[in-house]
């Protein structure tokens, strides 16, 4: 059976579908050879798909490997301001294949996702599918019962109110607390955002959960790949088909 155009880019690890659908708008992919500017084009097997000029095909098998991130680091591919990518800490057999799902910032440690599964990867990050991220946080200062339970029931940040949280106290002191967020968004720096807006800056911040996955054991720096039991529950919290 035939695979629509945007979803096969997207197999491919090209783009998202939505922005697999802009590439094709632009003229920029062809099909046995001719411009493809239809989005819903059926790619049967032996069509020969090039994206700028580039022959693209899914990998045999899809990758998806976690890495715990270390601080100094940023995700992404290459930044010419910061050579120092997350792509460092990575075998050198999976740097040109995998990217980063979703962002942690420079500072910011723990569980960060790598594929080259775009498919997988878009359905991680897009906001329709709520998928949980758990982090561990250091704050300045005792953190008091009021700052907990604004922080569960949402804060407003300058780009509109957070959605409900699970919070919990994990250590309460006078020079600092340490506290446990789970949150289903994916705004920019949003847990460090939501504790300066109960007044605790953060001190110390790193992911531990994502969806169903556990950070476990890893050391910064470190990653492995998936075992099938995790790869099986991850595509399956966001509604993918498990045989695949």
């Amino acid at each position: 059976m035939g695979v629509r155009l945007v979803r096969y880019l997207a197999q491919c690890g090209v783009a998202s579908r939505r922005r697999a659908g802009e590439i094709v708008q632009r003229g920029l992919v062809s099909v046995n050879g001719e411009v493809a500017r239809d989005m819903s084009l059926q790619i049967e097997p032996g069509d020969r798909v090039s994206v700028r000029g580039r022959a693209v095909r899914p990998p045999d098998k899809t990758v998806v490997l976690m890495l715990n991130k270390p601080a100094g680091q940023v995700c992404s591919r290459r930044d010419p301001h910061n050579p120092e990518t997350v792509l460092n800490s990575l075998p050198r057999r999976w740097r040109g294949r995998l990217k980063p799902v979703g962002r942690l910032d420079k500072e910011t440690t723990g569980l960060l996702l790598l594929t080259d599964d775009g498919a997988l990867a878009y359905r991680l990050t897009h906001p329709r599918y709520g998928v949980r991220k758990t982090y561990r946080a250091v704050v300045e200062g005792e953190i008091s019962d009021e700052a907990v339970n604004r922080l569960a029931s949402g804060v407003r940040l300058d780009d509109g109110e957070t959605a409900s949280a699970e919070v919990r106290v994990l250590k309460r002191a006078t020079d600092r607390s340490r506290i446990e967020i789970t949150i289903h968004e994916g705004r920019k720096r949003q847990v460090r955002r939501m504790c300066e807006a109960v007044g605790r800056r953060v001190l110390i911040l790193e992911r531990t959960g994502f969806g169903p996955l556990r950070l476990g054991e890893l050391r910064h720096g470190e990653s492995r790949l998936l075992t099938a039991s995790e790869a099986f529950r991850l595509r399956r919290s966001v509604g993918l088909d498990t045989r695949e």
